[in-house]
């Protein structure tokens, strides 16, 4: 079987992340400081990577000019709490362009803007402090993010639980154990869920 990226996104994005921690036996998840700033936000995508100094963002306005639609924009902010790197504008144009999301090892803002605007982004932290705009930076290269080794291409899903990087050259083994995984949850989930089902009918029988 040979999928493609966007199959693969498709079908790792309907995965809870737990599923897909536990199919790379609990590898490639993201450090659990890094969360999604606001609830029901959800990505899928490859990394589009970014590598900035602390609390500068003048290459993640350069990201946004060479993502493609579908990228998730993943940042090694070097783990800064201090300074946002991006808020509700960086992510209103992210989301014109098509961009799936944002990983950020730093601190973004706005983030009820960035709800409003339906942008999904995971960040260590909030701050209402805004980023310097001088540089230096890299994109398109190797990355740490969270305690995990991103590299472009790399598939980022997250939900409420958090994020996790699936490398891209073991995405479909990844997925298809993923998908095990949820299955055998579902059925555990019945099978216990029925016998909490015959307790209950025992004990009103009992009455």
């Amino acid at each position: 079987m040979t999928l493609t990226t966007e199959q693969l996104c498709e079908r790792l994005g309907a995965l809870p992340t737990p599923n897909i921690g536990d199919a790379m036996e609990r590898l490639g998840v993201l450090d659990s400081a890094i969360k999604p700033v606001w609830s029901g936000g959800r990505l899928a995508g490859p990394a589009f990577t970014v590598w900035t100094r602390a609390g500068d963002n003048a290459y993640i306005h350069k990201a946004l000019a060479e993502a493609a639609p579908g990228d998730v924009v993943v940042v090694n902010g070097q783990g800064d709490e201090t300074r946002a790197l991006l808020g509700d504008l960086i992510g209103a144009r992210a989301k014109n362009a098509g961009i799936a999301g944002f990983v950020v090892d730093g601190a973004v803002r706005d983030a009820a803007g960035l709800e409003k605007v339906g942008m999904p982004v995971f960040a260590r932290t909030t701050s209402p402090a805004g980023p310097y705009k001088n540089g230096p930076g890299a994109l398109a290269g190797p990355v740490a993010v969270g305690g995990v080794a991103v590299l472009p291409g790399d598939i980022v899903v997250g939900d409420d639980d958090g994020a996790v990087v699936v490398p891209r050259d073991r995405a479909e083994e990844v997925l298809l154990a993923a998908e095990a995984v949820q299955q055998d949850e579902a059925e555990r989930m019945r099978s216990i869920l029925a016998a909490a089902n015959d307790v209950k009918e025992a004990a009103c029988a009992a009455r």
